[in-house]
């Protein structure tokens, strides 16, 4: 097996590990969700978009290792840099807003108001 080849691999390993990340952790959440909602947990809305946010960050950062190692292992060029570099922009913005969403605050703000967010 050559080495092009073992990276291919190990990539879509990685960006297979993000999917379910994604569509496991979706389920384990919607599941809560619907257990918190028979209950009639007051904060079960809260929870569920909490517990689904914490669930699409971590497969967001997945899936940005798997971008990070195609571009950089496999002959970078500037076009492949500049397409990761979008790819990476896109998806911090989406992790921040993600972040905001979830603590109800600006990241900077929670430093310094422990439980925030939680």
């Amino acid at each position: 097996m050559s080495y092009d080849r073992w990276v291919s691999d190990a990539v879509q390993v990685v960006e297979g590990v993000g999917a379910a990340t994604l569509v496991v952790g979706g389920v384990v959440v919607a599941a809560q969700f619907a257990a918190h909602a028979v209950a009639r947990r007051p904060d079960a809305y809260r929870l569920f978009r909490r517990s689904l946010g914490r669930v699409i960050q971590v497969g967001l950062e997945i899936l940005i290792v798997a971008d990070i190692i195609r571009t950089i292992i496999v002959t970078p060029t500037l076009e492949s840099v500049g397409v990761l570099a979008v790819i990476v922009a896109v998806r911090i913005a989406l992790s921040w807003s993600l972040e905001v969403e979830i603590g109800g605050t600006w990241p900077w703000r929670q430093a310094g108001n422990p439980g925030a967010g939680d």
